[in-house]
């Protein structure tokens, strides 16, 4: 793109590129965030998202049987990855297990 005056890039004196990790008590305060507002499908992906460190494109393409059998919520998921093909296992937790029961309740799915 050649040089415009007056031109300001839309990135300009921002941080671009990867960001640092959350800390414990980050992830404690957005947990109890979501809780206190009760917004079950947020909270469930969050936790699912701590659990299983999917990219974000990977985390909403899993669908409720990729983590549910029968009525219960899997101890472990797996899916495919969809920028390397791969496929990735992962184990929920006892907080994502909860929260997805909790979201999936009420979607009436079991």
């Amino acid at each position: 793109m050649p040089f415009t005056p007056g031109y300001v890039p839309w990135n300009k004196g921002r941080c671009i590129g990867q960001k640092r990790p959350f800390k414990i008590a980050e992830i404690e305060i957005i947990r109890t965030a979501l809780e206190e507002r009760s917004r079950l499908r947020e909270l469930a992906m969050f936790n699912l998202a701590i659990d299983s460190k999917l990219r974000g494109c990977d985390l909403i393409s899993i669908r409720i049987e990729d983590v549910l059998v029968g009525s219960t919520v899997r101890d472990r998921a797996s899916i495919m990855q969809k920028k390397t093909k791969a496929l990735v296992q992962f184990e929920i937790g006892s907080r994502a297990r909860a929260a997805l029961d909790a979201w999936i309740k009420i979607l009436g799915k079991n």
